[in-house]
């Protein structure tokens, strides 16, 4: 149980030096995330359907 203790208090330690970012920082940041996954959805689906139809042209000539 000592262990825990010393632990979560070291923990609590290290948490304070953390450098949290603003709220308009996290919300630029997390716009930026889905920005950047909806375009590299789109580009990997790019690349599916155009495979997908040159394997499909070629299976059924």
């Amino acid at each position: 149980m000592n262990r825990l203790k010393k632990y979560l208090k070291a923990t609590k330690g290290e948490m304070e030096h953390v450098s949290w970012p603003s709220r308009k920082q996290a919300i630029i940041f997390t716009l930026l995330v889905i920005a950047v996954s909806i375009v590299a959805a789109l580009f990997l689906g790019f690349f599916d359907f155009i495979f997908s139809e040159v394997i499909v042209e070629n299976i059924f000539l």
